[in-house]
């Protein structure tokens, strides 16, 4: 078959019934025990790490292969301030300004969140991932960008994926509004703060927590 674009042959990797689903039971049993964190120790962490994660975020699919994502990598103390305080004053609106509904509030009862943001200073690394609205062309026009949620979504559940393999852990920290990460990242205005994550070693004695899944009746439907 032509084909008007390059395409090469793809032969992904098959395994025997029995190893196939060892193999899925294993991936399983992994991620089934990665948490969310909300206690980081300060102990730097290699910014490889961080761009191997990201890489596995590049792999993600993404609607027309526009790969509408920019993860932002940010270390330096000053800006992990900055980024804490600008955090906190949107939470304390949330949480004690009444910004948050109440049937929201009560919702995150059992997980104990406030407004302080303190784990933003401690990791070693944020990384701010952007959803581009649109592409910017070298002529300065805009080209349409498609099923942009749904991309970056995925692509940030393949960074928190990859983060926990290396024994890191993170936090999908979404303070609402966001735009003073645009602000200070200094991002164009075709992106839009997506998620936050702090990225680091769980702090010793940290503690999350204690949630269950729900089972796979809940979460399948298997339509007959």
């Amino acid at each position: 078959m032509e084909h008007k674009f390059p395409f090469r042959p793809y032969t992904p990797e098959r395994y025997e019934p029995d190893d196939m689903l060892a193999r899925g039971r294993e991936f399983y049993d992994f991620l089934d025990r990665r948490r969310s964190v909300r206690f980081f120790s300060d102990e730097p962490v290699p910014l490889r790490c961080v761009e191997l994660a990201v890489l596995a975020a590049n792999t993600a699919p993404s609607g027309a292969h526009q790969q509408p994502w920019k993860f932002v990598v940010v270390g330096d103390r000053a800006t992990k301030r900055r980024i804490r305080d600008a955090a906190e004053v949107e939470e304390r609106q949330n949480y004690e300004g009444g910004r948050l509904p109440a049937e929201w509030r009560e919702a995150l009862a059992p997980l104990e969140t406030t407004s302080d943001k303190r784990y933003l200073e401690v990791a070693p690394w944020l990384v701010v991932c952007f959803a581009e609205k649109y592409g910017l062309r070298p002529d300065g026009g805009k080209t349409k960008h498609y099923y942009v949620n749904e991309s970056v979504g995925i692509a940030c559940g393949l960074f928190i994926a990859a983060l926990h393999a290396m024994g890191l852990s993170t936090l999908t920290h979404t303070p609402n509004p966001m735009a003073f990460l645009t602000e200070i990242c200094e991002r164009p205005a075709n992106e839009r703060p997506y998620i936050l994550f702090p990225v680091g070693y769980a702090a010793a004695g940290a503690e999350v927590p204690d949630l269950t899944r729900k089972p796979l009746e809940q979460a399948m439907v298997h339509y007959r």
